[in-house]
């Protein structure tokens, strides 16, 4: 039996409050969705005058990150490229840039998804999060 670890909520709450930190410093509103490795949803911020479709963007990206285990944008890319099939893809609703897994012990053990400003500046909100927890 393989063991692996796995998001507590002190680490996810670390991870919050990074993400907060760097879209605040950039004036940025968004919504921060952070899930476990199977795409369930631990955390969700939605922070002052972010957009209320954020709040359905934002995990979407977080869950398809998590089980695809790769950003969200790869997913962009591959529809952009024209593999417009790919759309259909089951339970992948977030294939837009700013969904980031998390790893730790080569282990994909979540995902951070964020919306509500340019798809770069999302993913930069996440990674900023991630980069919290010095994996």
């Amino acid at each position: 039996m393989q063991t692996k670890p796995v998001l507590t909520l002190d680490d996810v709450k670390k991870i919050a409050a990074a993400a907060e930190a760097e879209a605040k410093a950039n004036n940025w509103a968004v919504v921060i969705a952070i899930v476990d490795d199977g795409g369930h949803l631990m955390w969700l911020q939605r922070l002052d005058g972010v957009a209320p479709i954020s709040s359905h963007i934002a995990p979407a990206k977080a869950t398809t990150a998590a089980l695809g285990k790769r950003e969200s944008k790869i997913y962009e890319d591959i529809i952009n490229n024209g593999r417009f099939s790919f759309m259909r893809a089951p339970n992948l609703d977030g294939m837009l840039e700013g969904g980031v897994p998390i790893f730790a012990d080569g282990h994909c053990i979540g995902a951070v998804g964020v919306s509500g400003v340019k798809s770069a500046e999302d993913a930069q909100i996440a990674k900023a999060g991630i980069a919290a927890l010095g994996l």
